[in-house]
């Protein structure tokens, strides 16, 4: 490209390269960052959420979560219409906020395949939770930890992310030492939320296995 190029513009105006005239697009850092983190965060959350509903030995109200019951006609959450505890270690009782509830409710959970036999004594239901095979606690973990792995690919997707808009941004003349200080700010992301499923991974795993 050669000034002579510009023709008549270039006799009233100071003649200027194209790439001159190109707009600096300025990164919003933080706003980068928080998106990523929010993402990583969404997907711990959902690990913690599913790990609940893997079984452990012990007796947990979280073991029925995922029971629904039928509430007038609506599918309802169990703990909408019932108080749930432990008794034990091996025992969980469901008090119905209403007595008659007291038949769909040990309805709902062995309609939910839980693996449980709830049995009524006129007031609560009443759940015995089985002790569990070496075989089964195996299976449990192995659950656990793809979960975990599913929760990475949901925190890698997110540092994917976060390096293209960088690698955007660099494009469109985001200075190299600012590109810099982002992806490590990205990785130091992912490595902490990493860590945080590993904890959650080793905890569930640690619960699994406790005879």
């Amino acid at each position: 490209w050669r000034c002579e190029d510009a023709g008549w513009s270039a006799i009233f105006a100071p003649c200027k390269h194209p790439e001159a005239q190109k707009p600096k697009i300025m990164i919003d850092t933080a706003a980068v960052l928080k998106s990523s983190e929010e993402q990583m965060s969404k997907a711990v959350a959902h690990l913690d959420n599913e790990l609940q509903k893997i079984r452990a030995g012990a007796a947990n109200p979280g073991m029925l979560e995922s029971v629904r019951v039928d509430y007038y006609g609506q599918m309802v959450p169990l703990s909408q219409v019932a108080a749930i505890n432990t008794g034990d270690a091996r025992t969980l009782f469901v008090k119905p906020w209403e007595k008659k509830m007291i038949d769909a409710i040990e309805k709902a959970i062995i309609g939910a395949n839980l693996g449980f036999n709830p049995s009524n004594n006129g007031e609560s239901v009443i759940i015995h939770v089985p002790m569990l095979t070496e075989d089964r606690r195996k299976a449990l973990s192995k659950a656990a930890h793809a979960e975990g792995e599913h929760a990475k690919v949901g925190i890698r997707s997110s540092r994917q992310k976060a390096m293209e808009t960088i690698k955007a941004a660099k494009k469109d003349g985001l200075p190299e030492d600012a590109a810099k200080s982002m992806e490590a700010d990205v990785e130091k992301l992912t490595g902490i939320y990493n860590k945080k499923v590993d904890a959650l991974i080793e905890a569930k795993e640690k619960d699994i296995m406790k005879v």
